[in-house]
């Protein structure tokens, strides 16, 4: 049996070199055989007669469609059926854990998730979806990083979002602010207190001192002051193209 299902190996792989028959020396003994080395004209999705699907095709068409129609506008993307099913009122960072080694979290999340086309394991919460996008106009996505108690902007180690987004929240919030669309308190200061008049010596005219008025030196001292001839000299060589 075993030199009869040789021989057909060869004979296969004399009419398709892409035939492959697994090594005889190996413990297990049955043949793979590629249905393409068979009939190269037969369909990824018609081997072992199975039927071609279109679902696989058609999820990829769906989601590239939702990207497209979410890039300009990416705040209707927070008021779609999508969105809800994936994350209801909750704010995008709410169930997101990274894994770490140890019990104890690190201190400072992840530099980026994406560098060049490659993605991280458990990328962050704005990473991990594409239709998360940061803009200063979508104020629903700003707001799930802003306490609502204080105004200040969550810490990355709470949100786990990566420092590359985090800076990009940032300026993105800074920026709806600046236009009016997010709300932050100033701080009050009272001026009831402070002097606006010219009658203090700070804005008023100075009198002339005497010292001036008399004509003589601003520091008694400045005439008794004698420099030394050395550096004097030094200092006269120095400048000597430019003294008159």
């Amino acid at each position: 049996m075993a030199a009869s299902v040789r021989g057909i190996g060869r004979i296969f792989s004399r009419v398709s070199p892409l035939f492959i028959l697994k090594s005889p020396h190996s413990k297990k003994f049955p043949v793979r055989i590629w249905f393409q080395a068979v009939s190269p004209f037969l369909q990824p999705g018609h081997y072992m007669g199975t039927k071609p699907s279109l679902e696989g095709d058609n999820d990829a068409l769906n989601v590239s469609e939702t990207q497209v129609r979410f890039k300009d506008r990416p705040w209707d993307y927070l008021e779609s059926e999508e969105y809800i099913e994936r994350y209801g009122s909750s704010p995008v960072w709410a169930d997101y854990r990274r894994n770490h080694k140890g019990g104890i979290p690190p201190q400072k999340t992840r530099k980026t998730c994406i560098r060049g086309s490659k993605i991280c394991g458990n990328a962050c919460p704005i990473c991990r979806d594409p239709n998360v996008i940061i803009h200063y106009q979508n104020v629903k996505l700003l707001q799930q990083f802003i306490s609502p108690y204080t105004g200040i902007v969550y810490d990355p180690t709470r949100t786990g979002v990566c420092m590359k987004q985090q800076k990009q929240l940032q300026i993105a919030i800074n920026t709806a602010q600046d236009h009016g669309l997010i709300p932050f308190q100033v701080p009050y200061v009272d001026f009831t207190g402070e002097d606006y008049s010219n009658s203090h010596d700070a804005v008023g005219c100075t009198s002339t001192p005497s010292a001036l008025a008399k004509g003589e030196a601003w520091y008694k001292w400045y005439h008794r002051i004698e420099p030394d001839e050395k550096e004097l000299s030094k200092i006269k060589r120095l400048y000597k193209a430019y003294l008159k």
